[in-house]
């Protein structure tokens, strides 16, 4: 299988958007919007995004738009995000995307954080050479709850 990321079009939007309304994807991502189902609030989120100074790239697996990677914050506090489609889970697509992305954007140290029982999530962050540097607790929107999370570095 082939992935590319590319630069985020227009028409990847809906895309994203029925990817982000996944019941299951939605629980094991654990932090995300409010309301998810929220269309204004999606395109309101996408547009500040896209007009800033943020890397955002659309996944390609095989040509098919399977997800979206991004890297965003403040300089020395840049995070790393992305996002699969449930139906491309457990094929190696994240590790693929996430390792490229880090390759695009030299600067380190860059952060990650995924719920700590969202273990597809931390062996791909691992996997691309993230390490667990702390632990810590937040609200997940998806779950309803205060759950915990890892927060991981990569510095190399």
């Amino acid at each position: 299988m082939q992935i590319v990321l590319r630069e985020v079009h227009d028409s990847d939007l809906p895309v994203f958007f029925r990817q982000m309304n996944d019941p299951e994807a939605l629980r094991m991502a654990a932090f995300t919007p409010k309301d998810p189902a929220d269309r204004d609030a999606f395109d309101a989120h996408w547009k500040r995004i896209r007009a800033s100074d943020d890397v955002q790239r659309t996944i390609l697996a095989d040509g098919d738009v399977v997800g979206s990677a991004a890297v965003y914050g403040e300089p020395g506090e840049r995070e790393v995000t992305y996002w699969i489609d449930r139906a491309y889970w457990g094929r190696g697509i994240a590790t693929a995307a996430l390792r490229e992305l880090v390759a695009q954007v030299p600067e380190r140290p860059l952060y990650a954080r995924a719920a700590a029982d969202n273990t597809g999530s931390l062996r791909v962050l691992e996997k691309c050479g993230f390490r667990v540097a702390a632990q810590a607790s937040g609200y997940a929107n998806a779950r309803g709850a205060e759950i915990d999370e890892f927060v991981l570095t990569l510095d190399a």
